[in-house]
């Protein structure tokens, strides 16, 4: 997560949707820079909205907008697949290492997943809060651009990104059944991605 106090704005770190690369290049930029633990690294909206949102509105009286994006939600959890395939996992009850793709999708779809398919929800993460706390600015991850752009506007700066803490490339075979099951039972997630506009 990264503030831009100035330019009143918040940028979320949805795991696995290649903000690392941004806060590497605009962490000199930022006046907040939360890269470690993970857990506040990529702390969701609820998160953003309970702690570091009630310490700006409170203190400095400044409202912050939030930015973040949303990856395809096939490609993100392929992503988390491949992370977990790391030989650092061998043996450990998060390793996808003996699990097909299809497996692992499975399992995400369950109520309460096994650990190697505890991933998350994207929606979720960027669920509006009921005091009114959202995402101002979404952006497709496969859409980088976009959000480079909006960034060197409101920012006024140069960005020169480079590719951080990518996952090793792996051909993921998905049936149209397991495709169709994930997608009826991760609805909130495919809804809102298709609901972002493409830039």
């Amino acid at each position: 997560m990264m503030i831009f106090f100035k330019e009143r704005l918040a940028l979320l770190s949805v795991p696995k949707t290649g903000t690392t690369a941004f806060q590497a290049a605009l962490r000199d930029r930022a006046d907040l820079v939360i890269s470690d633990p993970p857990e506040l690294k990529h702390a969701p909206l609820y998160r953003y909205n309970r702690w570091i949102r009630p310490m700006y509105e409170k203190v400095c009286g400044a409202e912050l907008e939030v930015a973040a994006v949303m990856r395809e939600p096939v490609s993100w959890l392929g992503s988390w697949y491949r992370y977990r395939q790391r030989p650092a996992l061998d043996g450990q009850p998060n390793s996808t290492k003996d699990v097909s793709f299809e497996d692992f999708l499975n399992a995400c779809c369950k109520g309460k997943p096994p650990a190697y398919a505890n991933v998350g929800s994207q929606a979720k993460f960027l669920e509006a809060q009921p005091n009114g706390c959202k995402v101002s600015h979404l952006f497709r991850y496969e859409d980088r651009n976009a959000l480079k752009t909006f960034l060197e506007q409101r920012l006024d700066t140069e960005l020169h990104l480079e590719r951080k803490n990518v996952s090793p490339a792996a051909d993921l075979p998905l049936s149209p059944e397991a495709g169709a099951r994930l997608r009826r039972k991760r609805a909130a997630e495919f809804e809102l991605y298709q609901s972002i506009p493409v830039r």
